[in-house]
């Protein structure tokens, strides 16, 4: 074609880039001049021409960057078909545009350097090594024009690596071909890249100090970043030989590089990389240079000097790196010392330690938490941990420690070093918080390890700070809107220091006890801070929580000095009764119970404590119900320790008495029964005037709380003896079953039992407050009284609880949210009872008359209208629990009968959700009147998904460690991430006796085959590879009807066209396919007409494996390469991600193989006769 063409060509696209850049252009001239772009790459055969004419440097940025990259889509997606003669003009013109076909270093834009080594690197990922032997002369060649063509050389070196290596974008003979190559010359391009690094950076510092050179050494700065970066591409795979070459040559460069402001980040990171290595621990060694004093000395250096000059955020990403560098440094240190690579401690460790604590007492409080791991390492490590100079960090380690759990650093705040650094670091406060609350955790465990090592200091600190923090004036801070009352908020100084001091003195005394031998347990000293602690008074709620975690701590010491028990328990008793009227105040009775109540001490004072608690119980307003709940619970677990089946029945029915009274009485009986009453009663119907402080049926409400939280804490807690003598001796064993095991009775079966009526009355009745006509009957106040939570609906979303801030109010502001928390409360609990009962009662709750209808008549009743955020606890906590606890003989009587009728309405319910979804998907609904459609849609959705993956989760199996309702019986080494399952995978005994039930079984295999194509990955893939195949195993044996096996076949045909793009779901169904073809086809000849269906399946390749699948004898093929040449067949219907559905496919060629088998001795003949390498081109010649 003609200049003129090839001219007039070129101005059109230019034309129509610029519209496509310009912002003011139409939408519509836009997309005209897209397509002509568009058009023009795929179907002009002067391309090349075009390409190199607009990629000249008298173009516009843009229009030279739209020349290049057609270049590039010629070689991407031409090159195959392209003349010999031409691919070499192409590669001939862009190595000249690499010449001098860019502007100077300084002024080319980024991208025209990017997209040009890219050109490159596509050109030798299909011609080199065969057909290109000298591309790396050339490269080298070019180089050694100037700075320029340098920089560029090293964007193709990195490049080349990055794909062939890392990304590993390109066909595997190909991949093996270029990075055996690349291995074969490594030594020269290493030398290549260092001598390039070295002579850049020397020429860059000779010429930075003088003004008139600036440009030069700017030059050359460049060249030294790129050099960098290139090394870091290659320091990650290269044999460790290159790295410690020349005695570590490199790395000594790197540390230098350290202290150089403009290259310091580039060698940081090329430093990480190098001591991040595995391997060998003997190609390892070498690295432990870095502990020498030279190294040392740079590196410390360089930190301080960053350190030095504030916060600049090049200098703090600089700081973050060279910690990075050192906690790799230490983890070489464990892995080599002690070792059998006789590495001794090295002589700089006192220095490197000092170092490493800088970074831990940094002011960011990321940094401090980057080297928590490397600490425990340190301090675990068999060795290390006895070198006396990492026993001497210890109390200095612990030092840092108390400032670092100190909750300080909040990025919206100022009143700590570390808030500057924290706005670096996290986006809000909520984010901040998430990260402390972890990198608090990992600090206990680390103070842990180093008390472990050294149990007195960090007990002595402990004792110091505790001792200081009970003399210490309270601050409350500002900014506090109960400064009026003078407490404090879990932001103020004051509380932020005892919550820390709390945390250090929990970890370190707990260890000493752990650590230390009876006798050397320093008694006195316990005792004594004890004391300190009981003595201390404090009306603030939150403080007086540290204070009962203090006591929590130090209260082993009583098991020495049992005579200050009754002074522990009442001030225990002081601060349970602590008046604090609001809801939100952290309360100190969970402490009581959960710390303190269950140590064996308390059985000689079981009286004491007891009438202690009835005091309290007395008082219907003193306490919530959750802490009468928490305290009754505490004395329950007490009482197991009697041993004594009488003695503790005649106590629960004490405890449990005034809770049967209320449950039992009449007033209680209607309100329960009765719906509208319900209503009346809780005073869900009123209509409010002050939503905040007027609410006149709360006692009513707590009433009903109370009663149902007592059943729990009993039902959960009350036990018999975990020793089978011990039981026998109490009285609780009462026969064996015929496998030989033990019948044990419950104390508290009797008084639970008895209750049981009226608890499914409420059950049955909090079901029917769901019904349109019941919702209709709540007040305007309490119009939404059912709706979930907004702690629920962020918790579904996965949305971040927001923080308490300074002035917030208590946690249930309004009495609707009040109410919201009471019903969501109440339907919990009431199911968590049921699904406690079984494991607690056994036989006993088995037995019960026409427990299975008592259930469907309760539990069960207007399943329709319950949303899913209420039938999602009930699977879980109710329905689940039941089944994994019921024995083998109330299959048939009590789980059949519940669980059929179960399954057969949540497979119909599923079903019509995602039906729903899939619409929606489908056609985008018009907005309706809600204030905010779009996330009330995907609430739902999610919500949908939790509940399939509930229902799928309650078929299959829990955990994979307890059988569910159709656990398959697999082994727990078979139960590990495999995506094909054991053929021999089998239904438990209840999964057998289910399906023998037509419409159970209908809906249980409808369910896992339909499942299959909902657009949950998780569930899908739980559902491939636990529960299809043994359902539909189970029912082989009948007379299933072709369409039926169509159907199911279909189904995972259609799962794989929903989920191929997981390779998880997709390996999962291509095997659960394959066996399904494999076991029916001979018997199924449709299944083959459903294959024929698939799209692009080759037809002959069907018949030859459908021959060979039909005729035994041919089956001699492995079972993995039949399930290959099965997925080659169905590839057609496995969808793929969006992003590659529409993607134009790269093929690259494989060249002729490079390396012949020939006789070993002529091959190393040619690698021994030639030492520097020059003789391995004889290996390319084509």
């Amino acid at each position: 074609m003609s200049a003129e063409q090839v001219s007039s060509l070129c101005e059109q696209l230019v034309k129509a880039v610029t519209v496509i850049m310009d912002p003011a252009s139409t939408q519509r001239y836009r997309l005209e001049a897209l397509k002509f772009c568009e058009e023009f790459k795929e179907k002009c055969p002067i391309c090349v021409p075009c390409g190199l004419k607009l990629a000249e440097k008298t173009q516009t940025a843009i229009v030279r960057h739209f020349g290049l990259q057609i270049l590039e889509h010629v070689v991407k997606f031409r090159w195959n078909s392209m003349p010999r003669l031409e691919k070499v003009y192409l590669k001939n013109n862009v190595m000249g545009l690499i010449s001098n076909g860019t502007q100077n270093i300084l002024e080319e834009e980024s991208h025209i350097k990017d997209v040009l080594s890219r050109i490159v690197v596509e050109m030798i990922k299909r011609e080199w090594p065969q057909h290109w032997p000298d591309m790396l002369k050339e490269l080298d060649t070019l180089s050694k024009q100037g700075e320029t063509q340098t920089e560029l050389v090293m964007f193709i070196l990195l490049r080349l690596a990055e794909d062939v290596v890392t990304f590993q974008t390109l066909p595997t003979q190909r991949r093996r071909d270029i990075q055996q190559t690349l291995t074969q010359n490594m030594e020269k391009i290493f030398s290549f890249l260092l001598t390039t690094l070295q002579q850049n950076v020397n020429k860059y510092r000779r010429m930075k100090t003088d003004l008139a050179q600036e440009p030069k050494a700017q030059a050359n700065c460049r060249v030294g970043i790129a050099a960098l970066n290139t090394l870091a591409g290659y320091i990650d795979w290269v044999a460790m030989s290159h790295i410690t070459a020349d005695n570590c040559k490199l790395l000594e460069m790197l540390c230098l590089l350290l202290n150089e402001p403009e290259l310091q980040v580039g060698a940081a990171e090329c430093l990480l990389i190098a001591v991040s290595r595995k391997g060998k621990l003997e190609d390892r060694k070498p690295l432990m240079v870095l502990f020498g004093d030279v190294a040392m000395h740079y590196i410390l250096s360089a930190a301080q000097t960053a350190d030095g000059e504030g916060l600049v955020e090049k200098h703090y990403v600089f700081l973050k790196r060279l910690c990075q560098v050192l906690c790799a440094l230490g983890s070489q240190l464990c892995a080599l010392v002690g070792s059998d690579s006789d590495v001794d401690t090295p002589a700089n460790l006192g220095k490197y330690l000092d170092s490493f604590l800088a970074f831990t007492t940094h002011p960011s409080q990321f940094l401090r938490s980057s080297t928590q791991i490397t600490w425990g390492a340190l301090f675990r490590h068999e060795i290390l941990s006895r070198d006396p100079l990492l026993l001497a960090m210890i109390p200095k380690y612990l030092r840092a420690s108390m400032t670092n759990l100190v909750k300080v650093g909040f990025p919206s705040k100022t009143d700590s070093p570390s808030c500057e650094y924290s706005r670096f670091d996290f986006d809000s406060d909520e984010d901040f918080n998430a990260f402390f609350n972890s990198f608090r955790a990992q600090q206990g465990e680390v103070m842990r390890m180093a008390c472990r090592l050294d149990p007195r200091t960090g007990f002595q600190m402990a004792g110091e700070w505790l001792k200081y923090q009970l003399a210490a004036a309270v601050d409350i801070g500002p900014m506090n809107s109960k400064t009026g009352e003078g407490l404090c908020s879990i932001f103020s100084p004051s509380f932020v220091q005892w919550d820390a001091m709390t945390f250090f003195s929990e970890s370190v005394i707990s260890q000493m006890f752990r650590t230390l031998d009876k006798e050397e347990i320093p008694v006195n000293d316990g005792i004594e801070l004890l004391q300190l602690v009981l003595n201390f008074e404090t009306k603030d709620p939150l403080i007086l929580s540290c204070v009962l975690t203090n006591v929590s701590a130090l209260f082993p010491f009583v098991t020495y000095r049992p005579e200050y028990l009754p002074q522990v328990l009442s001030k225990l008793f002081t601060a349970v009764t602590f008046e604090v009227i609001e809801e939100s105040k952290v309360n100190p009775v969970r402490r009581v119970s959960d710390n303190v109540l269950l140590g064996s001490l308390f059985q000689p004072n079981f009286e004491m404590l007891y009438n202690h608690v009835k005091q309290l119980l007395s008082n219907e307003l003193l306490l919530t119900q959750m802490e009468k709940c928490a305290l009754m619970e505490a004395l329950v677990l007490i009482s197991n320790q009697f041993k004594d089946y009488q003695r503790q029945k005649v106590f629960l029915e004490e405890l449990m008495s005034p809770v049967a009274n209320l449950w039992l009485s009449e007033e209680m009986q209607r309100v329960l029964s009765d719906p509208e009453a319900f209503i009346s009663y809780v005073g869900a119907d009123n209509k409010i005037a002050d939503p905040v402080l007027e609410d006149p049926s709360g006692l009513n409400r707590s009433r009903i709380s109370f009663c149902v939280y007592t059943i729990l804490g009993v039902v959960k807690r009350a036990r018999w003896p975990t020793t089978l003598e011990e039981a026998k001796a109490g009285g609780f064993v009462i026969g064996c079953m015929p496998s030989g095991n033990p019948i044990y009775r419950n104390p508290c079966t009797e008084q639970v039992l008895k209750l049981l009526d009226n608890l499914l009355a409420l059950i049955r009745t909090h079901n029917n407050l769901y019904m349109p006509e019941m919702v209709a009957k709540l007040g305007e106040t309490f119009a939404k009284a059912l709706d979930m939570l907004e702690v629920e609906k962020n918790a579904i979303l996965g949305l971040p609880q927001p923080l308490l801030e300074l002035y917030d109010s208590p946690v249930y502001k309004t009495i609707l949210e009040r109410m919201q928390g009471f019903f969501c409360t109440l339907y919990d609990n009431c199911f968590h009872i049921l699904g406690n009962a079984g494991p607690s009662m056994q036989q006993d709750f088995y037995t019960v008359d026409g427990l299975a209808s008592q259930f469907l008549n309760s539990a069960f009743v207007n399943l329709n209208n319950i949303p899913d955020y209420r039938l999602r606890p009930m699977l879980r906590v109710f329905v689940k629990p039941l089944v994994l606890s019921c024995p083998s003989d109330h299959y048939e009587t009590l789980l059949c009968p519940m669980l059929g009728p179960l399954f057969t309405y949540l497979h119909v319910r599923l079903s019509q959700k995602w039906q729903v979804i899939s619409q929606r998907s489908i056609l985008c609904e018009e907005d309706t009147a809600d204030d905010n459609p779009e996330s009330q849609e995907m609430l739902e959705e999610q919500l949908v998904r939790l509940l399939t993956r509930e229902v799928m989760d309650l078929i299959s199996k829990e955990d994979g460690v307890h059988a569910a309702a159709f656990s398959l019986l697999v082994d727990d080494e078979m139960m590990s991430t495999d995506v094909t399952p054991p053929s021999s995978a089998e239904l438990t005994e209840l999964g057998k006796s289910l399906m023998k039930q037509e419409d159970v079984c209908t809906a249980l295999l409808i369910t896992a085959y339909r499942s299959l194509s909902w657009k949950d990955t998780l569930s899908c893939q739980r559902t491939t590879t636990q529960l299809c195949w043994p359902l539909l195993k189970q029912v082989l044996t009948g007379s299933l009807l072709p369409d039926a096996v169509t159907w199911f076949f279909t189904g995972v045909l259609k799962g794989l066209q929903t989920h191929g793009q997981h390779d998880g779901c997709m390996a999962a169904l291509v095997h659960l396919a394959f066996q399904i073809y494999e076991a029916l086809r001979p018997r199924y000849a449709e299944l083959k007409a459903v294959m024929e269906q698939i799209p692009e399946i080759q037809k002959e390749s069907l018949e030859q494996f459908d021959s060979k699948l039909l005729n035994p004898t041919l089956l001699k093929v492995a079972d993995k390469r039949r399930k290959d040449n099965f997925k080659r067949l169905i590839a057609g219907c496995i969808g793929k991600p969006l992003g590659e559905q529409f993607r134009k496919e790269v093929h690259i060629r494989n060249l002729p193989s490079l390396f012949k088998k020939v006789k070993p001795s002529l091959e190393t003949d040619v690698l021994e006769n030639n030492e520097d390498g020059e003789g391995l081109t004889a290996l390319f010649e084509p």
